[in-house]
């Protein structure tokens, strides 16, 4: 085949790192230069490939995959590069190509400035070269690494756009400020979740209203229809957990929480936290921290509050523990028809587990919301009035009430560890011994499939009861007491005439509803409020169900509304 046969496939890559090489390595000159050449040499140019922006430490670049294709059809029979690092920084896939692919397709290759010719042979520097070229890639993906590290530990936003309710500082795009425009969109769905909503429930609420969300934001700003997206740009429980996870809100930078595989390979994976970069102060929060750990609390809630059949998420929903079973409740709702056609809702809560499989497994633990209301509300004035008279003996009080809880509880886990570690041990003893009668024959297969099955059986209920309560004690280990957090949340609640379910989240972890029991005329029961940061603070209280609240010493105290 004469020189003027062939048809020639110009390949022309630039990397964002390269564009910090300068002209030298530009587009236009990678052009310029391999079109002179192939004019001098009487060649045709069939086609130009050009991946502009795209790294050379991956072989799947768009004009590189046309171009193969074309040599693989026979449209193309040489292959004209500025040097081996256009064609890539990888030398196992580059030498692959050279050495394999394109002789095999006889496709001749060139690039110019490494004097490289297949037609000649003579290429025993290229493996140098292929491996030095991919040496520069590594040691630049290092370098920018490092740099991206430093600015992360800085505090600087390196994001390619500002989280929802911020915008890049015009003089800094490195720092974030406040966007007045979207920030109201999100306090609101920070102070919708503190109400008690769920996060379906807010992003149906953003959607009627037809609040744009944070893609559709970023669809508008560019100009573009929103209606291109997939999900028309709506809001999604999704998009609303992801805000309300952002450690940004609350002035915080957290980054690195994703990364490519490495220079070779450029697909994203996520990060464990440990690996993650966070900076704490960096620009101005939009939500307090006290709303902030309201809905983490939320959050780590194990029981999610549902809306009954009405739609209505009622106010103790979500809150409410069977003190014997520890089941969630569930809402009793009893409606009464009256003579002028209205209709009566009375609002109640009864075990869970018992509305699921009744009383064989616990008894109802019912009570009625206008006295659970009434009951709760009174305890929360007293504790915030008390913080108001004498904070310090509070403070005290709990602390102390804490330190002994914590000893007996922390006591009573470590000797049931120790019964069912003796216990544990005891059975390996008796299969082991048992194992060896088998082998001696002194005990048949038989018993010996009998006897094992029992011991395994014990063994099994052993080895979690061992797992449950060294859990039981690593936890414990690590459970706080925040008495400042709880006085400075309750004291706010000493005049407080309503409970609403923001009262409830903002205080009360969960409240425990012992089942009723009769004391002389008095069917009266013991409920146990369980708070954020402190737990249970000691003071029971006890309702009648003849609408007469009762100290637990059965003294009568006030008539329950």
């Amino acid at each position: 085949m004469s020189d003027t046969e062939y048809l020639a496939g110009l390949y022309l890559r630039l990397s964002k790192d390269d564009e910090r090489a300068g002209e030298s390595v530009s587009i236009e000159n990678q052009r310029l230069l391999l079109t002179q050449y192939v004019q001098e040499k009487g060649w045709e140019i069939k086609e130009i490939y050009i991946d502009d922006g795209w790294s050379g430490t991956t072989m799947q670049r768009p004009a590189f995959q046309r171009m193969i294709r074309d040599a693989e059809d026979r449209r193309i029979n040489l292959i004209i590069v500025k040097d081996l690092s256009r064609l890539g920084r990888n030398y196992i896939e580059v030498g692959r190509l050279t050495e394999d692919t394109l002789p095999r397709l006889g496709c001749r290759f060139v690039a110019l400035n490494d004097s490289v010719d297949s037609m000649f042979g003579d290429n025993d520097m290229m493996v140098y070269r292929n491996l030095f070229n991919e040496f520069y890639s590594k040691d630049t993906s290092k370098k920018v690494r490092a740099v991206k590290q430093s600015c992360m530990r800085q505090g600087k936003f390196l994001g390619t756009y500002a989280p929802l309710g911020y915008m890049k500082d015009p003089l800094n795009k490195h720092k974030l400020i406040i966007n007045e425009e979207t920030a109201p969109i999100v306090r609101r769905i920070f102070m919708m979740r503190v109400q008690g909503m769920g996060m379906r429930a807010i992003a149906g609420t953003l959607n009627e209203e037809c609040i744009p969300s944070p893609s559709a934001f970023y669809h508008q700003n560019i100009g573009r229809d929103k209606r291109t997206l997939s999900n028309g740009g709506n809001w999604s429980k999704d998009s609303v957990k992801a805000i309300l996870k952002n450690e940004a809100y609350i002035g915080n930078m957290v980054q690195g929480k994703q990364g490519t595989i490495s220079y070779k390979n450029q697909s994203l994976v996520k990060k464990s936290e440990d690996q993650w970069v966070r900076v704490e102060g960096t620009h101005e929060p939009l939500v307090s921290r006290e709303d902030w750990d309201t809905v983490r609390a939320l959050d780590n809630r194990s029981y999610k509050p549902r809306p009954d059949s009405e739609g209505v998420v009622n106010l103790f929903s979500g809150l409410l523990r069977c003190a014997d079973c520890g089941y969630p409740f569930r809402t009793h709702i009893q409606k009464k028809h009256y003579k002028n056609g209205t209709i009566g809702r009375t609002v109640g809560y009864i075990c869970g587990n018992y509305a699921r499989a009744g009383k064989s497994v616990c008894s109802i633990h019912t009570i009625n919301e206008p006295i659970l209301m009434q009951l709760v509300l009174e305890e929360i004035r007293n504790h915030a009035k008390a913080v108001a008279f004498d904070e310090q003996r509070v403070m005290s009080t709990i602390l102390n009430s804490k330190d002994n809880d914590k000893i007996v509880i922390d006591k009573f886990n470590r000797k049931q560890l120790r019964v069912f570690e003796d216990r544990l041990a005891e059975i390996d003893e008796i299969l082991r011994t048992l194992y060896k009668d088998r082998v001696k024959g002194i005990v048949t297969e038989e018993m010996f499939m009998n006897m094992t099955e029992d011991y395994d059986r014990d063994r099994s209920i052993a080895k979690n009861a061992v797992q449950e309560y060294r859990e039981k004690i690593e936890r414990f280990d690590h459970e706080t007491c925040d008495v400042t957090a709880w006085i400075q949340t309750i004291r706010k609640y000493s005049e407080i005439e309503e409970l609403n379910r923001e009262v409830l989240i903002d205080l009360i972890d969960k409240i425990e509803i012992f089942e009723a029991e009769k004391i002389g005329t008095h069917r009266v029961c013991k409920i146990n409020i369980v708070y954020r940061f402190v737990g249970e603070v000691k003071e029971t209280i006890i309702y009648s169900d003849d609408s007469s609240t009762v100290a637990e010493g059965g003294e009568i105290l006030d008539e329950a509304v």
